[in-house]
């Protein structure tokens, strides 16, 4: 492509941008490929489910990812940094590279478990607060006959 075509390229795609704002946004008329709503919906059962399985994982890397501890006896160390050790007291290279590979390991390994719990923690969190709220908005907003007002219907209200 030679150089005054590139520059005749921008030229029109320029043309044909509009100078005015633009929000990203849900069509007048419903578009927008969802076919639904448009309201986001997580149903406590969804959000107990990931929540669990993030527990699960915590628990198995808090019981099956210690290389540092594995095979620990009367020491507080176990037998990867104990051969770490060992390597390195007899001048091998391997002992402190072995050594540092358990600490990054370890490192890791307690991220990823903070990581699991606060996700476990949040949904459960995001659970009964969200619980609440809607027990609030319900008991809050009523229709003529005392039956709680949809979100649905309370959007309508700010179209």
């Amino acid at each position: 492509m030679a150089w005054d075509e590139w520059e005749k390229l921008k030229a029109q795609a320029a043309e044909r941008q509009s100078t005015s704002m633009r929000l990203n946004q849900l069509e007048a008329d419903g578009g927008g490929g969802g076919g639904g709503s448009g309201d986001l919906v997580a149903h406590a059962d969804d959000l107990g489910a990931v929540g669990h399985e993030a527990y699960i994982l915590c628990d198995k890397l808090n019981n099956e990812a210690d290389i540092a501890g594995a095979g620990a006896g009367n020491g507080d160390s176990g037998s990867t940094m104990q051969a770490a050790a060992s390597l390195k007291s007899h001048g091998f290279a391997t002992g402190g590279a072995l050594e540092t590979t358990v600490t990054v390991w370890t490192s890791q390994v307690k991220a990823v478990r903070q990581a699991c719990a606060h996700i476990s923690n949040h949904l459960d969190y995001s659970k009964k607060r969200h619980s609440a709220d809607d027990a609030n908005i319900a008991a809050l907003v009523r229709g003529r006959d005392g039956s709680a007002v949809s979100v649905s219907k309370l959007n309508e209200y700010f179209k």
